[in-house]
């Protein structure tokens, strides 16, 4: 039965089940889509969906094993201010 479940085409999911698996709000995702910030996403007949390994490869790249690692790097659902993009730079 394993080798059949590997000849089985990648499932997809849309927004709404992409955000449950994810156990996030669908709005959130789409404002991950927007800023370039979330999982690889593909577009069918005008459709976005998710494959289960784009997103499960993007949820663990915020894994993490106490709150002092910085290897977690999954970026918030927002723009960051210009504010924080001009630090180090001196005005003239």
């Amino acid at each position: 039965m394993g080798e059949e479940a590997a000849n089985l085409p990648p499932r997809y999911l849309r927004t709404e089940e992409a955000a449950r698996f994810l156990g996030l709000s669908e709005r959130t995702l789409e404002k991950h889509r927007t800023y370039g910030t979330g999982p690889t996403y593909r577009k069918l007949g005008g459709r976005v969906v998710y494959s289960i390994n784009d997103l499960q490869a993007w949820a663990d790249r915020g894994l993490v094993t106490s709150t002092s690692d910085p290897s977690g790097n999954v970026p918030p659902a927002k723009p960051q201010k210009a504010a924080s993009l001009a630090v180090g730079r001196t005005l003239r």
